[in-house]
């Protein structure tokens, strides 16, 4: 696994209210060299095997498990 880099913390809080508040959110990530852009349900921010992890539910109801030094932005979908 690559040397994980932590996000900002106001953007770390920011995903753990989205949780809370069950908002939906728009999402741009880096999945290798592509950009992929998502709408969804945020369903968890945990820490685990050395780095930070962002959990939705996409509109298609796929959940994915994504790392948050992947994160491109984020904001209310």
């Amino acid at each position: 696994m690559d040397d994980y880099q932590p996000i900002p913390c106001a953007d770390h809080e920011r995903l753990e209210f989205a949780v809370l508040r069950r908002q939906r959110l728009l999402i741009a990530y880096r999945d290798g060299a592509e950009v992929v852009d998502a709408h969804g349900l945020p369903t968890d921010v945990e820490t685990r095997e050395g780095a930070e992890w962002l959990t939705f539910r996409d509109d298609q109801g796929t959940i994915t498990r994504l790392r948050l030094d992947r994160l491109i932005r984020f904001g209310p979908a």
